[in-house]
């Protein structure tokens, strides 16, 4: 079972994900003005990898921009080729 939290201020903010109650990863971002922020890394530990981790992170990120009326640029790579993989995520693209 995993959980994400969201830690946001007004620079910058990351969401964490927890592996039965373990965390294992983390995606951190940067704003960019008040309407866009900019994923720069992605990042899931070696013991938890072949889990979907990393994804389900952009997928948070994703589910938080849709909510709140932002745009995202993904400059980390993972996060770039998962939505060049997902077509329907590129709603939510600068």
């Amino acid at each position: 079972m995993t959980e994400i939290k969201h830690i946001n201020n007004e620079k910058n903010g990351a969401f964490e994900i927890y592996y039965e109650g373990q965390k294992a990863g983390e995606m951190t971002y940067k704003w960019a003005g008040k309407d866009k922020f900019i994923i720069d890394h992605t990042e899931v530990d070696k013991a938890f990898g072949g889990k979907g981790l990393a994804k389900e992170l952009v997928f948070a990120g994703v589910k938080y921009a849709r909510e709140n009326g932002k745009k995202i640029v993904p400059l980390c790579p993972y996060a770039k080729a998962t939505f060049e993989k997902h077509n329907e995520l590129q709603d939510v693209l600068f």
